[in-house]
């Protein structure tokens, strides 16, 4: 008689997916008790790239339900917080009245006061001064639930302008001079509402894209936004006011948007499903004419992409040299494509990682000389995977001066907060980090060609946008709210911090 099937230690289990559930509970523990025992070995030894684990792969991230495991939480914070009132844009506007009367607020003992004697509206900090905070409901919006942002800087006229990620669709304003933010309008959700909106500047252009199924992919020009009155905010149409729409996804769906400015494309990645002809991977978008965006291709041979980041290879693998790179992050690994030619992509290596939950998202350092990228992990904090398994944000080094054989070398790990990392971007040296309740945490990582452990890497600076969860135990919470994304490439040092709950904010730092 052959084995139960869907047995474990010989008793019967009641579906195939209890088993896949109990399996992958089985493997995990066994990992992170072998993680924890390097570990106690100290950090040199924790740090290490090793093989994906093939079993794990096949039950937990290459069907997707790790994926789908962290979205169904994802929804379920937000039903509570829907429920609780807390997506309402009115809870929030005594803040953006108060900056409307004084601003900045300064950064003062580590406490930036914008309505004295209101803990919701003091916000711990350091080095970053607050300018100024809208609502959603201030920036257009009739849903709220904030998410990606991206930033343009008119050439000409030196104005910057923000587009701003919302449930039904991207706002648009402009960050004065003053650091002041004056709305001007809004492009909707060209199908239906859906927090997951990802937005990535190409030159005047904002590429959004939406898990919203039948969204496409939109093309909007900004230069749109050089004439509009504020005193008349616009609301501008799916119909006549893109320049482009992209509809060749599987069903208009992506989570992330990439765009290679210098190569003129875009990609959209994690477009579902899974089981389409490029599952979920790298799926091309050709931007040499905006008003009809083509895609000459897909990378499927890793499956599904959360996040990628696309460069013309500037770095010491001479094999390499004036290729076309994307780093994918790929949910149990970092893997590193040549996609010079779209119609026939290749992958040149695929790494996992000790304490992977879910690569999440990255950034090299310095792309100009392509030698070390950070990696952020969305899920170790909350998996309680070590080395983020007490909760304090952990950020990946990898040494990428061998594409076929990149090391995982170290990590930073937060000592001043308890949260989940989510997105980072690095500007002149530093990573600007939104993590979640602990809003923009910026960390100086110069250091890293000279020692890739992390041991040299400092948090510089922060602004915490979430002071709800201040009084916790641990001062801050494990879980998916707060800050979603920032933007701090403006030339004038302003940034904008977008969060999922309140608007957006305004910050600058003062040690720079």
């Amino acid at each position: 008689m052959q084995p139960c099937p869907w047995c474990l230690n010989g008793y019967p289990l009641r579906s195939r997916e209890s088993h896949l559930k109990a399996t992958r509970s089985k493997a995990m523990m066994l990992f992170n008790l072998y993680v924890l025992g390097l570990a106690v070995c100290g950090t040199s030894v924790f740090a290490k790239e090793m093989p994906v684990d093939a079993a794990l792969a096949e039950s937990l991230y290459d069907n997707g339900s790790r994926h789908m495991e962290i979205m169904a939480k994802k929804e379920k914070t937000w039903r509570k917080q829907r429920t609780a009132g807390n997506f309402k844009s009115e809870n929030y506007e005594s803040l953006s009245a108060a900056l409307a009367v004084t601003y900045p607020v300064k950064c003062v003992s580590g406490k930036a006061t914008a309505v004295a004697g209101d803990a919701l509206n003091t916000f711990r900090c350091k080095n970053i001064d607050l300018y100024d905070f809208l609502t959603h409901a201030q920036l257009g919006s009739n849903g709220g639930e904030g998410s990606s942002s991206w930033g343009w800087t008119d050439t000409a006229s030196k104005r910057e302008f923000i587009a701003i990620g919302q449930s039904d669709g991207a706002s648009f304003a402009e960050i004065l001079p003053t650091g002041k933010l004056s709305y001007l309008g809004r492009l909707p959700q060209y199908s239906t509402a859906s927090i997951w909106r990802e937005i990535r500047g190409y030159k005047n252009y904002m590429i959004i894209g939406s898990e919203a199924v039948r969204h496409n992919v939109q093309v909007f020009d900004m230069t749109k936004l050089l004439t509009v009155n504020p005193a008349s905010p616009k609301t501008f149409s799916n119909s006549a006011d893109l320049t482009g729409l992209f509809t060749g996804l599987p069903n208009g769906r992506s989570h992330t948007i990439t765009v290679n400015e210098e190569l003129n494309y875009a990609v959209a990645n994690g477009a579902q499903p899974r089981s389409s002809t490029c599952a979920g991977g790298l799926i091309f978008i050709d931007l040499t004419n905006p008003a009809k965006p083509t895609s000459p291709g897909c990378a499927s041979q890793d499956g599904y992409v959360h996040d990628s980041q696309c460069l013309v290879y500037r770095g010491p693998d001479t094999a390499y040299v004036g290729k076309d790179i994307c780093y994918g992050y790929n949910e149990d690994s970092l893997t590193i494509y040549d996609v010079t030619d779209k119609t026939a992509p290749k992958v040149i290596s695929k790494t996992s990682y000790t304490g992977v939950a879910y690569a999440h998202q990255g950034w090299v350092l310095d792309k100009q000389n392509q030698t070390f990228l950070l990696l952020d992990d969305e899920y170790d904090e909350y998996d309680k995977t070590a080395p983020a398994a007490d909760g304090h944000p952990v950020t990946y080094i990898w040494d990428i001066r061998s594409l076929a054989k990149p090391k995982q070398t170290g990590y930073y790990k937060s000592a001043t907060s308890y949260s989940i990392d989510h997105n980072q971007y690095v500007k002149d040296g530093y990573s600007y980090q939104s993590n979640y309740g602990a809003g923009l945490r910026v960390l100086d990582v110069r250091s890293i060609p000279n020692d890739p452990t992390g041991k040299g890497v400092t948090e510089v600076a922060f602004f915490d946008v979430y002071p709800e969860d201040d009084a916790k135990t641990n001062g801050g919470v494990i879980d998916f709210v707060g800050s979603w994304s920032s933007y701090a490439f403006f030339p004038s040092g302003y940034i904008f911090v977008n969060t999922i709950e309140r608007g957006g904010f305004v910050v600058k730092r003062t040690d720079i």
